[in-house]
């Protein structure tokens, strides 16, 4: 049995599960909905209150299915009862992050800022306070489109392992390098 696939997912108070003919599951709780769109052969069943993910066989693609999609349900539900929070840290002499609303404008040593619109179901939020670096904070119920918007921006300006610059998220320990080292000739 998979480790992950045999553990029921319990079912807080608050949350209404379905599942429809075509496979979708459908999570609706008090922060949102979600749904994903299971595979035909993996079954997904509520049983006393938990829910159940099941696989017909012990082939190896049923393996990885039967806990993949038990996770991706977990998320769900994780999602619409707490929500997922991501924050981010710009660290760099000069460099600055402002919103309106869902427009993120970053100030990240380019000769022109960059303007990124993020999706409507994440909430972002800035803070530029004294001696500590602008932090970013984006909350949503959906796991894999906040961890994907926060790639996007993680990629504006890379974390660099020599100075220590660009975008992290915070607490990140970055593996920092050391530089040239100013020989002579021999």
């Amino acid at each position: 049995m998979s480790r992950i696939g045999k553990l029921p997912i319990e079912m807080p108070a608050k949350v209404e599960f379905a599942v429809s003919s075509d496979n979708t599951v459908t999570v609706k709780g008090p922060k949102g909905t979600l749904n994903q769109k299971i595979d035909p052969d993996i079954t997904v069943a509520l049983e006393g209150g938990n829910i159940v993910v099941a696989r017909p066989t012990e082939q190896k693609r049923h393996k990885a299915l039967h806990g993949l999609y038990r996770a991706l349900i977990n998320n769900m539900v994780v999602g619409v009862t707490i929500g997922y929070t991501r924050e981010m840290e710009i660290v760099g002499v000069g460099y600055r992050v402002e919103n309106q609303g869902n427009m993120v404008t970053f100030t990240i040593g380019y000769s022109h800022p960059i303007i990124f619109y993020v999706p409507s179901e994440i909430k972002v939020t800035t803070a530029m306070e004294k001696g500590s670096p602008p932090l970013i904070r984006l909350e949503g119920i959906d796991k894999e489109l906040l961890g994907q918007v926060c790639a996007k921006i993680r990629a504006f300006r890379k974390p660099e392992p020599y100075k220590g610059k660009g975008i992290m998220f915070k607490g990140e320990i970055l593996r920092r390098k050391a530089g040239k080292t100013a020989g002579g000739k021999k």
